[in-house]
Formats: C-alpha cells, structure tokens, sequence
C-alpha cells in the first residue's frame, strides 16, 4: 500500500509533469499533440518477437507505405526475463532495435510495457518463475506482485531512457501503456482491484517518460493516464474525462486461430467501415491489431493457439501485403490525413440523411470535410447533403474530403486483390526416424512423489510434456483374466492432452479445447496377470492467457485416476506413489538439433504412423527469396525444428470444426461471422523464416505425438499467384488527392518483381458474382470483357483498364450500376 504522504504528492508531482511534457507530447480533447500540433495518428501493431530481426525492415517499411504513422508493440515479460533477474534482448527479442528501426523508418512507437500482454501469448507475457515468488497473486492490490511488476516496468523504461528513444530524447516514443485490458478483472474483484489500478497509474506516471500513459478497456484509468477502447467497433466510445482524446488501441483486423478451429477473417470492407466510423464520431487516433500478426515460434503460444499468428491482418503472417485489405486500407489512411486539419479542430456536427444515413460534418476555419454514412446492412440509398445528391452503397462511409466531392467509399475498393499460392520448391527429403523411449520408473532424471502433482509447477514450464508413472500389479485369480474382459481405466486430467501408455503401448489419446482444456480418459484397457506398466503423458498446448486468476488454472494429470472392473471393485490409484519424468528422453539427447546420439532408421525401417517418433533430414535453402513454409497435412501433432531453432507446435490433424458459409461484408462483424478451413487443419502451412537457413546442410526435425507419415511433408514457397481487381463503374478517381477532379475509375493491376501476366483467369463486365479466386459471372455480363486484358495486360508486368462499356463491347445492361471482376495470373 501506498503511504498517505506519498499519495498527497501525487497530484503535485503530475502536475508538473503535465508542464514538463506539453512542448513535446501531451494532448487534449481532440487529439495527441506532438510539438504542439494536433494529429490524425494511424498505428499498427507488430510484435517484434513474432518474426525475425531480418523481417522488421521489410515489414516497417510496408507499414509505412501503407499509411502508418505509429508501430505499436508489446513487451514480453516472459522473453525478456525467463529467469529471475536474467535478462535477455537479443536476437527476436532485441527491443532496442526493432524501436530503432521504426525511428529510422520515420515513424513512431507506442510502448504497451503492460506488463500483462493477453495477446494470446504464453501465461499472458508473465514468466512462470513469477507464480512461485512467496505470497504472490497476480494483478491485485498485492505486495510481491506489484514489487515485481514495478521492477520490470522501471527496467524497461530505464533501458528507453538510456537509449534516448523517448519522443522527449528525440526518440520516436510517443506513448506507452501501463496494464492492458484491465477494466474487466477491476470490475470482477471489486476493491483490490480499484486499489491496484490507482497504484499502477501512479507507478507508471513517476516513471516521468515525459510521454502520456495509456490504459485500454480501463474506464476508471486516473488522470492524466488517458482510457482508450480495443474492439470490432468503437465509434460510441468515450474517454472518461472530456479533456482526453478519443483513442482506439486495437482495432481487431481478424481473430486469432486456435487448433480445432475454423479459421477468422474479416471483410476489407468492415474493417475501412468500422475506420472511417470511429473518425467520424470524433476519434483521433487507430490502431490496428493486427497490423502483422506474424508467427508462434518456440512455444510461445498462449492457450490452444496455433503457431500462425497471421490474424487476417493487412500484413499477412510471412510479411507481405495481404490484399485487398492493405491496399483498401492504404487509400482510407490517404483520404483521412488529407482531411485532418477540418478533423482535429472542431468536434462533428450530425445531420440526418434518412433513416439509417447521417452526415458527419467537421467544419471550421482550417477546413471542411464530412463523412456521408449508411447503416443499412441491407440496402443502399439516395441521400441529399447540402443541396447535392449522392448514392451510398449498404454498410458503407463516404468521406468528402472538401465536403463536396466523394474521394474514398468504405465498400468500393480500387486497391487490387491478391491470391497468395503455397508452391513447392522441389526440395527433396530423404526421411530418418528414431522412437522415443517409454521411461521406467528407474530411467535417469526420473523422481517419485505422493499423490499426483500439477505439471507446471514440476516442469516449470520448460516443456510441454511430463510423465507420471505407476504400476498395477493384477492378480492371476482376476475374473476378467478368466472372462476375457478388460477392466476401465479413468484418467481426470487438468488438459490439455493426454496419452495412455498401458505395458509401453498407446492405449489412446485424449485432448480438449480452447472452450474446455480439460479432458478424461476412459476406457477399457488390456491389462495381463503380474506387474502392468501405466505410463501416462501429459502435453500441455500453451498456456492461459487471459481471464480472472488465469495464473492459477492447473495443468496436468490431477486424478482422479481409478481402474474399475477388479475383484476388489474400483481401485483408486490417485494417492498413490507415482513417478515423474519431465520431458522427452529425446529433448534430454538435444535430438531437436538433429542430434545422433542414438541410432537413427531410415529406408524400409522408416518407422510411420507411429507415436512418439522423431523425424530427421538434411536439405539444401531453395534459390530466391519468397517466404517459405513447411506443408505437415500429413502428420497428426508435435513440434518442429529448424536448425535447432524451433518453428512452433504442429498439430493438422485437429480438424477446424464449425460454419464456414459465405461472408457477406455488411453488418455487425464478430469472430464468429467470417470463418474458413471447415473440417480441413486448422493450420496446415508453417513459416520457416529464411534467415533461420544455410546455403546448405540444413537440419529438419520433426517430433510427432500420435503418428503420421514424415513421406507428406513438402517444403513450399509462399507467392503471389494471381492478383483481382473489382471496381463499380460508378466509382470515381481523383486524378490526385489534392485536386478534387473526377475521372473514369481503371483496374490497376501489377504482379511482384520479376514476375508478368501470363494468364487471364477470370473477367467479367456487368454484375460478376463471388470474390476474387471464386468469380463467376452474374446475368449481366459484356461478352467481350476478357478482350483488353488479353491485349493490354499479358506479358506484361503491370496494365491500367478503363473501366467503362466502350472498353469491353459496349453496355451490356443499360441504366444499371456495373461492376468490373479481373483475375490475372502471374508467373
């Protein structure tokens, strides 16, 4: 607790904070101000542990041309400090870096020091040494924690400081966060809740960083610590103090996939709608979450996460553009700082346009623009708007830049779509196996113990697998020896997966899910008169990273554990003695690094589908640069490694369960709405960065759980296969963004260096159906809509098409509204 001398301080010492920092950064009711000046800021998340140091340039520079003005990152506790006061920032984790980068690149940084992160990150970004500090309990009015936090967060702004890379210093931090989603576990225990947020503020703002702190999904956030909204939508949201700005920290681009799955995404269309709505009620600042999702590597993934974090975001997980969304995104960033002077200045004047259409005028001295929007998720309409007509697609914001004249509309993209491909690069594995031992109870690194014990706090969390071991011994007057029937074995299990080894051979195979990690085993087993060997492995698949007391929810076989069909009844063995082996003999042998300590079998004694089986072979980096991923549909689940460097945990052969019908891209989008990969792997491509490779002599090891066949597995290339474009003749294009002088609109397409158009996939004048990679034609349709794409486009490596009847034949239905759909090839 907080001293009450200490407390009287505060305000004193915050108010000369605010002084300190107004030349530099602070903000108001409008806006954050950077050297006075109020700014229209467009951010983005990246999180620098999720690719490779080699990857940021590329992936900040496209962030750049995307728009963006701010990189917005968290800090992973657990990466930094997996010790106790061992510290590391090197390699994927070498923060300073990655900030310097971004300041290079000319954009700025909003530090989310947290040190909570959720992200769905492993333990939510907190260290597992941290659970067992005497007297802990995490994020709460409580002692121990709150002297762990602060050290860390003071470490963090320590390091900020003395690398000078706050805006103050010259550096290219403007803001950073304290906590993260807080309000919900504050609301949920009630007074120690209160207290901690209070405590956390005042912690973070005596830090002195001369920038504003931020709080999301924080309502009660003190002052000056301004609150801002994470969610789908945040339009109606507002700052609990009218002197802060109107602030969206994650604007969620997608959702996140989870093994078992189907796979989220989330319309271009909806994301630029839910935009340009948030800055037509007044808001200031967006981020996107995320802006590069990015990829799991080790075994950071939280809670049945997959190892692709790719999140549907503009960026797509291997770091390049994921079109339309980056593109449609990169026009609306265009349009809204081409209007920020009119919006920084006034807060919008609302006029109704119909019943589900407004206008969002922001009209003063410095400028005028407006924001013509319609809600109706159904139809479109004509509106009038100061004396003008204009005609809104369904669900969609037009922005009038001089409130005149319609440069952007949310649903009508000229921002070109991609096919990504997955190609093979014709690499050729030649497959060794080896096959994990069944530990004894008396193999080295083996311990016993009372009673069934929680298998984070016996591993630490340095593996995902624990054994526990016990014996049976039957008795040879059993009846179901003599009736030939076998007796029931239950296994209760905290999640998330569970192997049964009866006698060292798999029995079954349970596992639960992100809904419900927990799982029983029950079934009859084959047990023989005398001493029977019960072996019983528990995988763990990340772990929780988000809800009240998360840091409490057990892991591992915790019982109960009986065996029933006996003479005697049920045997309870929960209480017995059991011994414990953590991990796999072959991680003790460093196998993951294509280790041969032991004997290795290849050729016709290859072991398949068989479990707890390592796999090995050598192979040579394919030529060229494109992105490359691992296809494993062939194997069931396990982990992956490169060069020793581990890829993440596979697990294709859990099947994306739930509905996977079209998208329509008007109204309310929610995780569930958009979802693909129905009854295929929820993830069946894995990057594998290529700075992780050598010109040759590279190691591919592949650990697997439940058996598959290693034959399957292929290494691809990730490519742009062919590009889209759908554009409404109806859609203007300015000739520049700063001369409000309409043309016809064109289909603007270009393949990726190197690359030309070899092949017209698809083309259709009139009213095409489906998106791109699905077109077909509508009703209407111009019989000669592939002929200036064939002439103008083929062979080359970039083409401009009018978009207008004279171009494709002639109007083929006449006094209707038509749509151009284009599918080229590029090789």
């Amino acid at each position: 607790m907080l001293s009450n001398n200490w407390l009287i301080l505060v305000p004193l010492f915050l108010t000369s904070w605010v002084c300190y920092t107004t030349a530099t950064v602070w903000y108001d009711h409008k806006a954050i101000t950077i050297n006075g000046q109020r700014r229209i800021l467009i951010s983005g998340s990246i999180h620098y542990p999720r690719s490779t140091p080699e990857m940021w340039p590329s992936l900040i520079q496209k962030a750049k041309e995307g728009g963006l003005d701010v990189i917005q990152t968290y800090v992973f506790w657990n990466g930094h400090e997996p010790n106790q006061g061992q510290y590391y920032f090197q390699d994927r984790y070498d923060l300073v870096r990655f900030i310097k980068l971004v300041q290079q690149a000319g954009l700025y940084v909003n530090l989310r020091i947290g040190p909570y992160v959720c992200a769905e990150w492993n333990y939510g970004g907190f260290p597992m040494w941290l659970k067992y500090v005497p007297g802990i309990e995490f994020r709460t009015d409580n002692g121990p924690f709150k002297a762990a936090m602060q050290k860390f967060v003071t470490y963090i702004v320590d390091m900020m400081k003395g690398q000078r890379l706050f805006q103050t210093q010259g550096g290219p931090i403007i803001l950073s966060q304290i906590e993260n989603e807080y309000g919900p576990v504050e609301w949920t225990i009630g007074a120690p809740g209160k207290a901690y947020t209070k405590w956390a503020a005042a912690m973070a703002v005596g830090l002195n960083t001369g920038v504003p702190w931020i709080m999301c999904k924080q309502e009660t956030a003190p002052d000056p610590i301004i609150d801002t909204c994470n969610g789908f939508y945040c339009e109606g949201y507002k700052p609990n103090n009218i002197n802060k700005p109107k602030m969206w920290t994650e604007n969620w681009t997608g959702w996140y996939t989870e093994f078992g799955a189907a796979v989220p995404y989330r319309p271009a269309e909806d994301t630029a709608f839910s935009v340009a709505r948030f800055f037509a009620a007044g808001g200031s600042f967006v981020n996107y979450y995320m802006y590069h999702g990015g990829t799991n590597f080790d075994r950071t993934a939280g809670l049945f996460m997959a190892t692709s974090y790719d999140y549907d975001a503009p960026l797509d997980e291997y770091g390049l553009p994921h079109d339309p969304k980056w593109g449609h995104l990169r026009d609306l960033h265009r349009v809204l700082k081409q209007s920020q002077a009119a919006l920084v200045s006034v807060d919008p004047q609302i006029i109704s346009l119909g019943k589900n259409q407004e206008a969002h005028v922001f009209q003063s001295k410095a400028g005028c623009a407006a924001f013509l929007a319609n809600y109706d998720s159904q139809y479109g309409a004509n509106v009038n708007f100061w004396t003008k007509p204009y005609w809104l697609p369904r669900w969609s914001i037009s922005i009038l830049p001089d409130c005149k004249t319609v440069v952007f509309n949310t649903a009508k993209m000229s921002a070109q779509s991609t096919q990504m491909w997955m190609m093979p690069t014709g690499t050729k594995f030649s497959w060794q196996s080896h096959i994990d031992e069944i530990p004894t109870g008396f193999a080295p690194g083996t311990f016993t113990k009372d009673g069934l014990w929680e298998q984070k706090f016996v591993t630490g969390d340095k593996t995902d697998y624990l054994w526990y071991m016990t014996n049976v011994n039957i008795n040879a007057n059993e009846g179901f020896l003599r009736a030939g029937k076998s007796p029931l074995l239950t296994v209760a299990s905290a999640g998330h997966v569970l192997h049964v080894f009866i006698n060292y051979k798999l029995a079954g195979t349970v596992y639960g899910s992100l809904e419900n990690p927990r799982t029983t085993f029950s079934q009859n087993v084959h047990l023989v008169g005398g001493v029977n060997r019960i072996a019983l492995l528990s995988a763990t698949v990340g772990l929780a990273n988000v809800g009240t007391h998360f840091d409490t929810w057990n892991v591992g076989v915790l019982g109960p554990v009986t065996l029933q069909g006996l003479n005697q009844g049920t045997l309870d063995m929960t209480k017995w003695k059991w011994s414990y082996k953590i991990g796999l003999k072959g991680e003790d042998l460093k196998l993951y690094s294509g280790a041969s300590a032991v004997a290795w079998s290849q050729g016709a004694q290859l072991a398949k589908g068989t479990p707890m089986t390592w796999y090995k072979t050598y192979f040579e980096a394919p030529p060229g640069n494109d992105p490359l991923g691992l296809d494993m549909y062939t194997m069931s689940k396990g982990q992956i490694f490169v060069n020793g460097r581990s890829v993440g945990r596979h697990w294709p052969a859990y099947k994306a369960k739930g509905n996977c019908n079209d998208c329509d891209y008007a109204g309310t989008y929610g995780d569930q709405k958009c979802r693909s990969k129905c009854g295929q792997p929820s993830q069946q491509w894995y990057h594998v960065p290529r700075s992780w490779l050598k010109p040759t002599g590279n190691i591919l090891v592949v650990f697997e759980e439940m058996g598959g066949d290693p034959n399957g597995i292929s290494l691809l290339k990730r490519v742009v296969g062919s590009v889209c474009a759908d554009i409404d003749d109806d859609q203007p294009e300015m000739k520049s963004w700063t001369e409000n002088i309409p043309v016809k609109p064109k289909a603007h397409l270009w393949c990726p260096p190197g690359k030309k158009f070899s092949k017209v996939i698809f083309a259709s004048y009139g009213w095409p159906q489906g998106r791109c990679g699905s077109y077909r034609q509508g009703k209407c349709h111009a019989q000669k809509s592939w002929d200036p794409f064939t002439r103008d486009c083929l062979g080359k490596p970039s083409c401009d098409v009018l978009v207008a009847p004279e171009n494709f034949g002639g109007d083929p239905c006449p006094g209707s509204t038509k749509r151009l759909s284009v599918q080229l090839q590029c090789s």
